[in-house]
């Protein structure tokens, strides 16, 4: 049997280390836009696959939050929600809250969860954390349609809710959800592979961090807290898309193209930081998942 010479021999693929950081190899995880599907398809399958209710709860996750947010802070500590319905307001809220929320905390394991695939084949580890924030805007459009028949009903029942030309805006706050809990995620994936108890602690972060986030108020009600905190909370970028996806569908919160521009500057800074963590990361995590 003949063998050809080395030089002609023909290579579908060669696998080499990268020696730029930066460098995010979208070029082959286009290659592999299949896999990234594929992975998609998985993880929205998976989820609810062996439940009774399965994609229903969907549904029922955001409306059982709103209501219990209605009931506490509404109803109780007495917020109030700007004159708009209560469940519309709080639902506005925790439909892009969620997105971000749900996204951070899957890719923020994507090394650990998914170590014995890592380790049996080769594929662009980028599609793993990448095929997350997509699977999780197919829950997010579906939850989004749940808070759009409520805003339809309150928008043609009373006359307190008002959108306006903020609703363009909505496709760049999703993108920029999206990018933030990319980047956040690809540093917590990095360091969950040596440290796992910092899985449960960003859990525990996520949730104070919602409290810090203008969900389950406005921005304006910061206005009475003391300037030593208020700056701590008016720092979390976050504030300007929840604030913005809340105004442009209801008509109430402020908008500010510098807090706006602020968070795109900040998500794009941490995307980058996650960029160059996973990138260093991914060579060698096999040896201390």
């Amino acid at each position: 049997m003949s063998h050809l010479p080395l030089a002609e021999e023909q290579w579908t693929e060669v696998i080499q280390s990268r020696s730029n950081l930066l460098d995010l190899g979208l070029r082959e995880v286009w290659r592999y836009r299949d896999l990234v599907l594929l992975f998609v398809r998985r993880d929205f399958v998976s989820t609810y696959k062996q439940t009774i209710l399965g994609p229903i709860w969907f549904f029922i996750q955001p409306l059982l939050t709103a209501i219990t947010f209605m009931i506490v802070f509404d109803g109780i500590a007495n917020l109030g929600t700007g004159g708009v319905p209560s469940l519309a307001f709080y639902l506005a809220g925790v439909t892009i809250w969620n997105y971000f929320a749900q996204s951070l905390t899957a890719t923020a394991t994507v090394f650990t969860t998914n170590a014995a695939i890592f380790g049996k084949v080769y594929f662009p580890r980028l599609t793993m954390p990448l095929s997350i924030v997509l699977s999780n805007l197919v829950r997010f459009a579906i939850q989004l349609s749940l808070f759009l028949v409520v805003w339809l009903y309150f928008l043609l029942t009373t006359d307190t809710i008002h959108p306006n030309g903020y609703l363009l805006l909505v496709p760049v706050l999703v993108v920029l959800m999206g990018l933030l809990a990319l980047g956040l995620g690809m540093i917590f994936s990095a360091l969950t592979t040596k440290y796992r108890d910092l899985a449960m602690l960003l859990t525990f972060g996520v949730q104070l961090l919602m409290y810090a986030t203008p969900v389950v108020y406005e921005l304006a009600k910061l206005d009475s807290l003391p300037s030593s905190f208020r700056w701590v909370i008016l720092a979390n970028p976050l504030n300007a898309i929840v604030e913005t996806f809340r105004l442009g569908f209801l008509g109430t919160g402020q908008f500010s193209w510098a807090y706006l521009g602020y968070s795109a500057g900040v998500t794009l800074v941490l995307l980058l930081i996650g960029t160059v963590v996973f990138n260093k990361v991914q060579k060698s995590f096999t040896d201390t998942v």
